[in-house]
């Protein structure tokens, strides 16, 4: 498999830093996989995770992560060997749907940003402190923005990135609350639209959601490096 260096899991978080928003695609069709993403990036989306559940995920993770000025991820990475198996292919980055620790050790040790699915306080700091990059709020819907507010206080440290449920009415709430960017799931991809391979529609929206997301200035907890208590303990 190949391991990434420090430069590349630098640039990643930098840019999926300066995106702020990720379009999530999960579809039993990979050519309207593609069209979708095709899509999107149209409207002006610089990250994509393409899911397993896609027929021949591992083929169009491979095909556009080849294209310059994308974040291209793998989602629903459960195992080492999925993990082993995106990274080969070209994945920039890595999402679980849970808190899968021997996961998010490989990508930790292999220099893979890795998005861990978490929902609690705990969650979260059992993923930062296992070395997970990031915390993806998973269902975002059933928190809200007050949850993300409220975690951030005793914890700037943490960069949360909720995912399904949040809608254009929320996502900008979501920046605002603290969080460092969002996954952007079925609300994006209306389910006719993508059956009846509608992609203007779905650019359409791809460009009113990526300019709203992008629109809050950064949360204060970005600005400057946050103390960072697990660090300490390393001392």
């Amino acid at each position: 498999y190949a391991k990434h260096s420090r430069a590349q899991e630098a640039a990643t978080m930098q840019a999926l830093g300066d995106t702020r928003c990720t379009a999530v695609i999960r579809h039993s069709c990979g050519q309207t996989a593609r069209g979708a993403a095709e899509a999107v990036i149209r409207g002006g989306f610089r990250s994509v995770e393409f899911t397993l559940s896609i027929p021949n995920a591992i083929g169009l993770i491979a095909d556009f992560s080849k294209r310059p000025g994308l974040v291209i991820g793998a989602g629903t990475i459960l195992t080492v060997e999925q993990a082993e198996a995106v990274v080969s292919a070209g994945a920039h980055f890595i999402v679980c749907p849970c808190l899968e620790l021997s996961v998010v050790e490989w990508c930790r040790d292999n220099n893979v940003v890795c998005m861990a699915g978490v929902y609690t306080p705990s969650e979260m700091w059992a993923a930062h402190k296992a070395g997970a990059h990031v915390a993806k709020l998973f269902p975002g819907a059933m928190a809200g923005p007050g949850f993300v507010r409220a975690v951030k206080g005793p914890m700037p440290f943490l960069k949360i990135v909720p995912t399904t449920g949040v809608t254009f009415d929320s996502c900008a709430d979501y920046i605002e609350a603290g969080a460092w960017g969002v996954g952007f799931t079925g609300v994006l991809f209306d389910p006719e639209d993508m059956a009846k391979k509608r992609f203007d529609r779905i650019e359409a929206r791809a460009k009113e959601y990526s300019a709203k997301v992008r629109a809050p200035k950064p949360h204060p907890s970005y600005l400057a490096p946050q103390p960072d208590p697990f660090q300490w303990s390393k001392l």
